[in-house]
């Protein structure tokens, strides 16, 4: 079995964000990879009005996803829930789907879909740039209040803007219809409450909830790993 980790919105460096829980499994035998993101400038280009949007965000991790036939476990953190449920449409390779404190669109929703009225005081929206970003100032109390103190400096290291495109964007197509789908309720988060993630985990067969915040993969590694070494 491997593990694909999808990581979330504005940051870079999945491998880095998902790296805790990958060190625990890689101890049980389970190897973990983090695509990059194009829309984030992971692949060189550059994030902005005319830069890469979830197309090719959806491109890079099938390509990950289709490169090999061992079964897997494909993990989608918050912003990466929308890209992990039209990559694996049609993926046989993929064999559950695990999103955590994330998002299950149905095709045609999009970010935007599940956005609030007024946009978050932690995320910064340049319109006239093409891109958006978390506030670095309050990245620590919104997105990892329960995080070690080295992981979170590190983690603001990896804060950067993205296309804002992707927000507008809808998905074509959804494989959580066909495939066993665990949803992973973070309990704690600031950054998307848990009355919202309730919303979204009725969509999923199975969900568990955990006393974390928004990286649960960050602050509780052995409970994420346990979860994916059961499945």
């Amino acid at each position: 079995m491997r593990v694909v980790f999808v990581h979330g919105a504005c940051v870079r460096d999945g491998a880095w964000w998902w790296h805790p829980a990958a060190e625990v499994l890689r101890g049980r035998g389970v190897e973990s990879v983090a695509p990059a993101l194009p829309s984030c400038g992971e692949d060189g280009r550059v994030p902005g009005p005319d830069g890469p949007g979830l197309a090719e965000d959806v491109a890079a991790v099938r390509a990950v996803l289709a490169a090999g036939d061992e079964p897997t476990v494909l993990v989608g953190h918050s912003y990466g829930g929308i890209v992990a449920a039209e990559a694996a449409v049609d993926v046989p390779a993929v064999r559950h789907l695990v999103f955590v404190s994330s998002y299950l669109p149905e095709p045609g929703e999009s970010l935007s879909t599940f956005g609030a009225a007024t946009p978050p005081p932690f995320l910064d929206f340049d319109p006239d740039g093409g891109t958006f970003g978390a506030v670095p100032s309050l990245f620590a109390e919104t997105f990892a209040q329960d995080c070690p103190p080295e992981i979170v400096r590190e983690g603001a290291t990896r804060l950067i803007r993205q296309s804002l495109s992707v927000t507008q964007q809808p998905v074509r197509a959804v494989a959580w219809h066909d495939l066993p789908t665990t949803y992973v309720l973070c309990a704690d988060d600031r950054g998307t409450p848990a009355t919202a993630q309730r919303e979204f985990a009725k969509r999923a067969d199975t969900t568990v909830e955990i006393p974390s915040g928004h990286h649960p993969f960050l602050s509780h590694p052995h409970t994420v790993a346990d979860l994916i070494t059961a499945l």
